[in-house]
């Protein structure tokens, strides 16, 4: 459930906000920030694919050296889907992609999708900046502790913290410097003391949020 990484083996870190197919756009920053595949890591915080023109192409990051990634609700929605032979939430979902892949492409997006299961769902980083913590929606405790048990149902979906803060009743998390997630489109990244939101929306127009870390 948990992976641990140590941000002194790389350069430079980053965090990036929910790709969901945007690969051209994900290029472009990284070129933009001179992104070094030998020196540096990206952290994806999940919902790599889906509604986006290049799902596949996002899926193939995770055989990446350079790329970690924690699972999204889309990605557990395409494994449940290809698990249980029942696609109508996925396809209403973004996940049309995939029924149109045909031949090696196909048989490479199931490889990928089936090596999702592998993704873990909370991943921590010491960098520069402290003790980082990276999940897709959110981490279901008032306390963060690395291996402890906690509800993965609501790693990948649950929106109630962000929707408390926003309308000023929320409260924080305790046990890490600064807590990633994604999962929630905005027009910009929100802060709530540690907490960050960066799913700014790049596949409905909106821009695609990149954070150093170190």
């Amino acid at each position: 459930m948990y992976l641990t990484l140590e941000g002194q083996k790389w350069r430079h870190v980053w965090v990036v906000g929910d790709l969901h197919g945007c690969y051209q756009q994900l290029m472009a920053s990284l070129k933009r920030l001179r992104f070094s595949p030998y020196e540096d890591l990206l952290i994806s915080v999940g919902d790599l694919i889906d509604r986006g023109p290049q799902s596949l192409k996002c899926l193939q990051l995770i055989e990446q050296k350079w790329f970690y990634a924690v699972r999204g609700n889309h990605e557990e929605m395409a494994l449940e889907a290809l698990e249980t032979d029942t696609f109508a939430l996925w396809l209403m979902n973004g996940g049309v992609w995939y029924a149109g892949l045909e031949g090696e492409d196909k048989r490479q997006a199931l490889r990928l999708l089936e090596a999702c299961n592998r993704l873990p769902w909370i991943i921590d980083i010491a960098c520069r900046n402290g003790l980082n913590v990276v999940a897709h929606a959110d981490y279901p405790a008032a306390h963060y502790v690395r291996d402890w048990p906690v509800d993965k149902h609501r790693v990948v979906w649950d929106r109630s913290r962000i929707s408390s803060l926003i309308a000023g009743q929320g409260q924080g998390i305790t046990g890490a410097d600064h807590f990633w997630f994604g999962h929630t489109p905005l027009d910009k990244r929100l802060d709530f003391g540690s907490l960050h939101y960066i799913d700014t929306g790049a596949v409905f127009g909106g821009t695609l949020t990149l954070v150093q870390l170190q």
